[in-house]
């Protein structure tokens, strides 16, 4: 048997004989040709059966073939520029491994979305999912490298906690056989304060759980984080951070990934400014300046919505960081500028409309502070003892941030939704598949 070739890396194995083992997703014929669309989970291609080239029972097998049959095809790989990835394969031989029961039930015309979502565990054979799981994949093993390089360590916080992290309406709330109750995790950043204080450089990598009761396109149920936390580091460095981390994502995207965003229709070169890095900062108050000239304005104090988010990340061709917002509207755990009505944080909101991927802040080490703002939020002071405990015991200025995956891969790929960046997606209105 020919070297069994993936559709992924093709071009190496061109003017030889390969086998190919994959399913046919479309089918047409041309008299004495047939084409066959064909996928292996790495790619797509075309394969070409011409009745001179293969026996009589092979020419009829291929004539028949319905969608997602299963097949291994021997041919000769040939470059052709105007083939989707610059090659074909030239059928020598077809063996049918096994036939749909039934019909499939994506076909080739239109469908709507929730028909599509219904059958998640089926649309990732095609292509517009096949592109966005792909880009998901680039990404995350990016993000692991990424802070491999910079000496990190992953350090994997629980997913069931005592306690808030966020604010506590958001909370899933469970009981854990007899004791008291439990929640699944906002957050690893206090568990990740934790491991930067032992080990000074780490990042968390999992999914969270808010349960916020929202159907707009910029919110799960579950969804994945990564949060690093650096001992030592102030506001303007974790904006460093920031910068460096997000500019290596979208640089490997576009270099790993040009196939998958043509695809998905997605211009390069609206992405090429954000691996560039040299993100603008701008401080909340500034921001506010942007919205008011854009019409949007917005009294000092509160919190910027999807169409402030919208309208900010408009105004730039990369990421825009905002920082310094009021701490009326911000976490327990944030230290104070000099002028304690705000705090040492900030956001990044991405270009193109897609609002707000990274939350991050210099985080309060004194322990007197943090305990009043513990109190002034009306939060149990006995649910953070371990986490005062870090104060208590070799306290030192810390930050970090966390960067929501889906929506960061929802720019990338120019999603409309975060429900298509994320296997299966869990939401108020899906629980299913």
């Amino acid at each position: 048997m020919p070297t069994i070739a993936s559709i992924g890396r093709i071009g190496q194995y061109d003017g030889q004989e390969v086998t190919l083992r994959a399913w046919v997703t479309g089918r047409r014929s041309s008299g004495k040709l047939h084409f066959l669309q064909v996928r292996d989970g790495t790619g797509f291609i075309q394969a070409t059966v011409f009745h001179q080239d293969v026996p009589r029972e092979v020419f009829e097998r291929a004539e028949h073939l319905p969608q997602e049959a299963a097949v291994e095809i021997v041919g000769l790989v040939k470059a052709d520029p105007r083939a989707p990835g610059g090659y074909e394969i030239g059928v020598k031989d077809l063996r049918v491994v096994s036939l749909p029961e039934g019909e499939y039930p994506i076909t080739p015309k239109e469908h709507g979305i929730e028909f599509l979502m219904d059958h998640r565990h089926l649309w990732f054979r095609h292509r517009r999912p096949f592109a966005v799981m792909r880009i998901r994949d680039t990404v995350i093993r990016a993000v692991g490298e990424f802070f491999h390089e910079q000496g990190f360590v992953r350090f994997d916080a629980p997913f069931l906690t005592a306690n808030a992290v966020e604010g506590t309406t958001t909370l899933f709330e469970l009981e854990v056989l007899d004791r008291e109750k439990a929640y699944l995790t906002q957050s690893g950043q206090l568990y990740a304060e934790a491991g930067a204080l032992a080990f000074g450089k780490v990042y968390t990598f999992g999914p969270t759980f808010r349960a916020e009761k929202s159907k707009t396109r910029r919110h799960l149920l579950e969804f994945w984080m990564i949060e690093p936390e650096v001992a030592w580091n102030d506001y303007q460095d974790n904006m460093d951070l920031q910068e460096a981390f997000v500019s290596h994502l979208v640089g490997r995207v576009l270099a790993e990934n040009a196939f998958e965003l043509a695809m998905l229709e997605r211009d390069p070169a609206r992405l090429e400014p954000s691996a560039q890095g040299d993100y603008p900062r701008i401080s909340y108050d500034d921001a506010l300046g942007v919205l008011k000239q854009a019409g949007l304005d917005l009294p000092w104090g509160e919190d910027f919505g999807a169409p402030h988010e919208t309208a900010l990340g408009e105004a730039f061709d990369r990421p825009v960081m905002i920082h310094s917002y009021p701490a009326q509207i911000k976490a327990f755990y944030m230290e104070p500028h000099d002028d304690p009505k705000r705090v040492k944080c900030n956001d990044m909101i991405a270009p193109d409309g897609y609002g707000e991927i990274i939350g991050g802040s210099q985080r309060i080490h004194d322990l007197a502070l943090l305990q009043r703002k513990i109190a002034e939020h009306g939060l149990p002071e006995s649910a953070f003892e371990w986490y005062l405990d870090l104060r208590r015991f070799g306290s030192v200025p810390h930050a970090g941030f966390g960067l929501g995956l889906e929506r960061t891969i929802a720019w990338i790929c120019g999603l409309d939704h975060l429900r298509e960046a994320i296997p299966f997606p869990r939401m108020l209105t899906r629980m299913t598949p």
